[in-house]
């Protein structure tokens, strides 16, 4: 199965040249390192800029230049800086072409919670809701199982809901699945995983076609 950066890996493979991408917290931010080659895409972070580069080296570490998680980043040459309010009339304007965010549950309809726990203190919802509402293209970065192992994936979320009916993808460690027509779809299995350990760890409706191809990384 995959770790955290093969999950990032996975989902760079579904950037194309020339487009705005914003990247959530936690495993979504990995993807900035793993941008494949001959591309060009531009990082937003919606507490203001936009053009974002990898994690720096300890060397490289500016503790000015954050994402919206309070990590350092860099900065590509050309990055720009705004505010917020700049930042989240891009998103709700739609002018960003995918949005990767991580997730507590997602369920069969492409329902996502991911931002509280009931009985835990958080300081609000964030962006996540903005991106949610707004972004045509969803791409779901998460560990398939929790830390008990019971499944992420589910026939609809037990917790309070980020958005309804907005994700179309997700890559987790054990395989990339598709959200359509109320039911999860393999699309392909994580190196080493068999079809019966991801629907073993998978509480949703789950369709398995005929031949379910290895990713390639």
């Amino acid at each position: 199965m995959l770790d955290k950066n093969g999950i990032a890996r996975r989902i760079a493979q579904e950037l194309r040249d020339g487009w705005y991408v914003n990247l959530g917290i936690g495993i979504p931010t990995l993807v900035a390192n793993h941008i494949p080659e001959g591309i060009s895409v531009e990082f937003q972070s919606e507490n203001g800029i936009l053009g974002m580069g990898p994690f720096p080296t300890e060397a490289e570490v500016d503790a000015d230049l954050i994402n919206a998680g309070k990590q350092t980043i860099t900065a590509l040459p050309g990055a720009v800086y705004f505010d917020s309010a700049t930042s989240f009339a891009m998103i709700r304007g739609q002018h960003v072409q995918l949005t990767v965010l991580g997730a507590m549950e997602v369920s069969q309809d492409g329902d996502i919670a991911n931002w509280k726990i009931p009985g835990r203190m958080v300081k609000g919802m964030g962006g996540a809701m903005d991106l949610v509402a707004s972004a045509e293209n969803i791409v779901v970065a998460m560990m398939h199982t929790n830390k008990r192992g019971e499944s992420k994936l589910l026939p609809s979320c037990s917790l309070p809901l980020t958005g309804v009916a907005c994700v179309k993808r997700v890559v987790t460690n054990l395989a990339v699945l598709d959200i359509r027509d109320g039911a999860f779809h393999l699309v392909e299995r994580a190196p080493g995983v068999t079809v019966e350990e991801i629907q073993a760890a998978t509480a949703g409706t789950l369709i398995v076609p005929a031949e379910v191809p290895e990713m390639q990384l």
